[in-house]
């Protein structure tokens, strides 16, 4: 076990509306990964939160007749929150940007910036997309289309940019170019997957431009500290949430201090392809210009699609992740968008085939298998778990697959690639099913003379189930406890979230003689849960 901490964050999400299975979906991957490495024996801290400064929320709170902080809270109390609990979420920490803490900490890096002489006052004149909360390069843009034609648009938002012409501070940030490229070639797995890589690294070599860090036509905002007329922009403010949540700043010797060194750099920043070069241009310019180290990782993943377009409430495309959860359950949400799309890579979502997949994978695949071995055991066994004879090939078989499988599964699920990993896992799945197919228990428990042998078999089954429910656990936590707890591993093991997952394929860990009880259906057929 490292001393490190495995420090994972996910971007912080803009509370100008309610969370849809895009935003579930990076914390999803979070929490999956964050689990695992818990049952690593690793220490872990897990940062999710809310961006709640900016024009796009002051607008929006305007729309809605409110102040922009009682929308903030409004919206953070009644959506945000709950959405964590919707999806199983299981994270260390919740970082508001209109808390103090992060306030006062955003107001002494940007001091501490302008002291160094790294911010200095500019004229900023161009585009400006308050979607984004990004000012626009004329490349960036894409001609308008319908109600639009004759204008420039955000290519992401499809909407007409604003031009703005201000006074503000602006960050040295064209100082940067060289030494992040060079960051890079150095580091080339600081940002995943490689066509992010490539992405970033194409884009510093065009050279940067200094970038306006403060806006001065409205007030919603953490007031620049030397010139309170302005506020800090948005971006700089959001940026600073992962090290500012952790203790930035914070004078040597408190506990914010000691925090900050036990938990920083960051060793995962998981963010959408589309805020990347926030996250691997401008953050880390931000941190070098307070020599402060990098994080470890800027992961992109891509967007969730629903019919072709990107996951947006603004186009009426989003899908409340409850919407899913309350049909399918939970752990079905969380197994099915990390096993049906490739982390880093664009993914639709579609209804039937996440009902294709529930039926085969869940219900026929792991639920069937759950649901027999109990059975089994307590109408051949009297409930009690057998004490197995000796192993033949295709106990041997099963346990090198085991082995296997726990490995690819762990390799996979270290670099963020859920789908290998979970496919690894249901691999094993399969091939326990088709042992117990081979085996037929049904058919040796006719025959007194093999007992032994049905005992071997159903030993067998039990053991991979145990090994089964520790490896799924950090995808699906609620179905895997009470398999465990269905297995009596809970009391002849202890909890489940503290299986380590590097010693799930050493074999013959649930004792013969602990109790197995039939407990409710992991995945009910769909008809008996649908509304």
């Amino acid at each position: 076990m490292s001393d490190s901490t495995y420090y994972l964050t996910t971007p912080i999400y803009y509370v100008n509306d309610a969370p849809h299975i895009g935003h579930a979906y990076t914390t999803t991957a979070g929490d999956v990964a964050t689990r695992w490495h818990r049952q690593r024996g690793e220490k872990v801290w897990f940062l999710t939160g809310t961006d709640e400064h900016g024009q796009k929320v002051m607008r929006t709170a305007e729309a809605n007749g409110v102040a922009p902080q009682e929308w903030a809270d409004r919206l953070v109390e009644s959506a945000w929150l709950p959405v964590l609990k919707t999806i199983d979420a299981q994270n260390d920490d919740f970082i508001r940007t209109t808390q103090p803490r992060h306030t006062e900490r955003v107001q002494k890096f940007l001091a501490g910036l302008k002291d160094k002489g790294e911010i200095f006052e500019g004229a900023y004149e161009g585009p400006y997309c308050v979607g984004c909360e990004e000012f626009k390069l004329p490349g960036d843009l894409a001609d308008g289309t319908g109600e639009f034609e004759g204008q420039k648009v955000c290519p992401t938002h499809g909407r007409p940019v604003e031009t703005v012409s201000e006074t503000n501070w602006f960050f040295r940030l064209s100082a940067y170019a060289d030494k992040l490229l060079a960051h890079y070639e150095a580091n080339p797995n600081a940002v995943a997957p490689q066509s992010a890589y490539n992405e970033v690294v194409s884009f510093l070599r065009t050279g940067l431009q200094d970038l306006s860090i403060s806006r001065s036509t409205f007030n919603w905002g953490i007031p620049v500290p030397w010139d309170t007329d302005q506020v800090v922009y948005v971006w700089f403010d959001a940026l600073l949430n992962y090290a500012t949540a952790v203790g930035l700043g914070d004078e040597p010797g408190t506990p914010g201090a000691e925090r900050f060194a036990e938990i920083w750099p960051a060793s995962v920043h998981l963010v959408g392809k589309d805020i990347l070069r926030f996250h691997a241009v401008i953050w880390p310019a931000m941190l070098m210009a307070a020599d402060l180290p990098l994080p470890k990782q800027v992961f992109a993943h891509g967007w969730l699609l629903v019919g072709g377009e990107k996951m947006s409430k603004s186009k009426l495309t989003g899908i409340a992740p409850s919407q899913i959860v309350d049909h399918f359950g939970s752990d079905a949400f969380r197994y099915y968008f990390l096993r049906a799309i490739q982390f880093g890579s664009d993914g639709s979502f579609s209804w039937e085939d996440m009902s294709a997949r529930y039926t085969a994978e869940l219900a026929n695949g792991l639920g069937n298998l759950a649901s027999r071995a109990p059975a089994m055991v307590a109408k051949y066994c009297d409930g009690i778990l057998p004490t197995p004879g000796e192993s033949t090939a295709a106990e041997v078989a099963v346990q090198e697959a085991l082995t296997s499988a726990a490995s690819t599964a762990d390799e996979a699920i270290l670099r963020l690639d859920f789908l290998n990993g979970i496919q690894a896992m249901k691999s094993f799945v399969d091939v326990v099913n088709g042992y117990v197919t081979e085996q037929e228990p049904w058919v040796l428990a006719k025959d007194e003379a093999n007992a032994e042998r049905l005992s071997t078999v159903l030993y067998t089954i039990c053991e991979s189930l145990r090994a089964i429910a520790v490896l799924h656990h950090a995808v699906m936590p609620k179905a895997t406890a009470s398999l465990w707890e269905q297995l009596g591993a809970d009391v002849a093991l202890g909890p489940i979230d503290q299986q380590n997952v590097t010693d799930v394929a050493r074999w013959g860990q649930l004792p013969a003689g602990t109790p197995i009880t039939k407990g409710a259906i992991l995945f009910p057929r769909l008809e008996e849960t649908a509304e």
